[in-house]
Order: C-alpha cells, then sequence, then structure tokens
C-alpha cells in the first residue's frame, strides 16, 4: 500500500483517479476553502481533510495529522490563477505557492510527486519561473520530468491542456500515459456523447430525470452508479436580451456571427459563442455558465450550461458531489483536475512506484 498525501486539493479531481486503485491509500488532503473542503471530504470520506492555509501546515500538524505513518507520494498543484493565459498573468504570492510544496516536500520527504498545473506556468515570467520551480524541487533530491498532458486524449470531453511535472528520489522511472483517443485511437468524446442523454431545458428550468438511457462508454463511466434521480441540472436564468442572442447563434458560432442589433459591443471572439455538438467542449472555467464570460452557450438548446453539464465536461461522475452556493459549485467544477485525466495519470504512477521497489 502507498500511502498519499493530495496539497491544494480543490474538490478532488487529482485524488479521484488514486482513489480507484487498491494499491493507493490517500491519508490526508489539505484545502483552504471551507465550501470546497467540505466537497472533498463528502467525496472521500475516509481521508483526514486539513482545512487550512497551506503556510499554515506545520510540521507538528502533519505529524499529528499523519499518526507517523509515512507518505509515498504527494500529489497537487497550486492554485494557478497567476499562471493562466486567461486573464492577467502577475507574479504574485500565489505564483510562489509551490514553495509551500517543496517545503512539505522537504518535511515528510516523499518517493515521489505530482505537481499539476495550468500550460501557462511554462510562459511565465518569459520562463523563468518554471525553471525556478524545476531548479527548487531538483535542490531537495527530485529528478523532474514534465509533459503537457491534454484531458481530450483520456476521454474527457473537453481540451484542457495541464503541465503535469512528476518527481523522485533517485532514478525516475515514470511513463507519461499513452493517449487513448485521438487520430487512429478512440473518437474523441463530444458534447453529444457526454450530454445527449440530459433532458433538453430552456432558460430557468430544471429536471430531475435522465431523458434516455446510458449508450456510449463515457456515458457508463459517469453513470456507473447509476440513480434514477439526476441532481444539479438546472438551467440558468438569462433576461431576454441574452436569450435571443443564445438562439440566434448555430452550432460552434460567436457573437462576431451575430446579426448587428442584437451584436454585443464588447467581448472577445470566443465570448457570446456556442460550443460545437459534434466535438469536444474547449476549456472550461468557473464562468462555464456565463456566456459573457467564455464559450459555453449550449449548441442544441441554446441556454447556458448547467451544473451537472459543467461537471460532466470535466468527467465527473454523476454521483460527485459538490458544496455550496451555486458559484461555489461551478469554481469547484472549473478549477478541478479532471477524474478521466487524473485515472490514467495515477496509473502510471503505480507502475512507476512498483519499480522504485
Amino acid at each position: 500500500m502507498y500511502n498519499i498525501l493530495d496539497l491544494f486539493a480543490g474538490v478532488g479531481g487529482l485524488s479521484y483517479g488514486f482513489s480507484q486503485i487498491p494499491e493507493f491509500k490517500i491519508l490526508a488532503a489539505n484545502e483552504i476553502e471551507k465550501d470546497i473542503a467540505k466537497a472533498y471530504s463528502l467525496n472521500h470520506p475516509d481521508v483526514h481533510m486539513i482545512n487550512c492555509d497551506i503556510n499554515d501546515l506545520t510540521e507538528n500538524l502533519l505529524k499529528k495529522t499523519l499518526d507517523e505513518q509515512t507518505i509515498d507520494i504527494v500529489i497537487g498543484g497550486p492554485p494557478c490563477q497567476s499562471y493562466s493565459t486567461v486573464g492577467k498573468r502577475r507574479m504574485d504570492d500565489r505564483a510562489n505557492l509551490f514553495l509551500q510544496y517543496k517545503r512539505i516536500l522537504g518535511i515528510i520527504k516523499p518517493r515521489a510527486f505530482v505537481f499539476e498545473n495550468v500550460v501557462g506556468i511554462l510562459s511565465m515570467d518569459k520562463g523563468r519561473l518554471f525553471k525556478k520551480v524545476q531548479a527548487e524541487f531538483e535542490e531537495i533530491g527530485y529528478s523532474l520530468k514534465f509533459n503537457v498532458l491534454d484531458a481530450v486524449d483520456y476521454g474527457v470531453p473537453q481540451h484542457r491542456e495541464r503541465v503535469i511535472l512528476v518527481g523522485f528520489q533517485g532514478n525516475n522511472p515514470f511513463v507519461y500515459p499513452e493517449a487513448t483517443h485521438g487520430i487512429g485511437k478512440k473518437p474523441y468524446v463530444t458534447l453529444k456523447d457526454a450530454i445527449g442523454d440530459l433532458p433538453i431545458l430552456k432558460s430557468g428550468e430544471k429536471s430531475t430525470c435522465y431523458a434516455k438511457e446510458k449508450d456510449n462508454e463515457f456515458l457508463f463511466f459517469v453513470r456507473k452508479n447509476d440513480s434514477l434521480i439526476l441532481t444539479e441540472h438546472v438551467a440558468p436564468k438569462n433576461g431576454e436580451h441574452l436569450i435571443r442572442i443564445m438562439e440566434a447563434l448555430k452550432d460552434g458560432q460567436c457573437k462576431d456571427d451575430l446579426p448587428e442589433d442584437i451584436r454585443p459591443k464588447s467581448g472577445y471572439g470566443n465570448t457570446y459563442a456556442k460550443l460545437w455538438w459534434k466535438k469536444p467542449a474547449t476549456t472550461i472555467t468557473r464562468n462555464f455558465a456565463c456566456p459573457s464570460s467564455s464559450r459555453c452557450i449550449h449548441p442544441r438548446d441554446s441556454r447556458a450550461m448547467t451544473i451537472r453539464e459543467g461537471a460532466r465536461l470535466q468527467s465527473f461522475p454523476d454521483d460527485y458531489i459538490f458544496y455550496g452556493s451555486d458559484g461555489m459549485k461551478r469554481l469547484e467544477i472549473g478549477n478541478a483536475v479532471p477524474p478521466l485525466l487524473s485515472k490514467a495519470i495515477a496509473q502510471e504512477m503505480l507502475n512507476a512506484i512498483k519499480m522504485t521497489g
């Protein structure tokens, strides 16, 4: 049995893959936001949740929590807002949270770690930040490998690129998971595949019943613990003007394709934009229910996305629980590592750590 600590755990997307493998045991997780920590615990009730700022995660607190048990693998990635290529990038305190990650590694000295982040970290501060991250981890004895993985290649119905940095003490035998979907492999999972079983809704409507039976591999995964009750499928209520805009758009169109009389004057090219019904989604954020913020309009129903649909696009099973206000639930979903991507990473971590004895 290999013991795991999850830092910056969020709602548990990265933990999910490791929790599905019997050889792994997640002993503890750290998350600063109270509601998000609660959501994590609802889904991972056997994990000791330490709900505090990572700056306050002292050696004594860790030892008390772990009760003399050793940690084999640390997983997690610091909040990515500072590194994101969306919005303003800045070198602030959050950009240096990796030093807290390093501090924890120094205290518990795990055999390996998985550090996950957005691709923006590679170009931050003209590439110097990521070089610094690597140098800091190498300084405490880890040999490193990194790669950029796109979740869509692992059966997630969304293009979502993430930097996966893996460190091992001594030799690093980690091999990145091979893509399962794409050209010459299984076809990418489209929006229709991922959410086509959910009932048609108009703005402000909700439903607690599935529209049809599961009929593809993705739906068998997200509905594997099937109940007849569908949760979190409530369409946000929008004003008449926004509804007119959404209904005027065709599949994959954006605000620039709208008639001039209803075209919004502001916003980027991917705002007020429909997703494609027969393609994977673009990267979703916490704003996946806000058409003026990103490409997130439902292509079939011409409305804003429901919380359930956002969770599906991240590959969260339908029985996964989100906690707090609707805005908090969307934050939990939008910031998460997709469970299907975490499963692929976890399996390769098991293969690698077995090789180290």
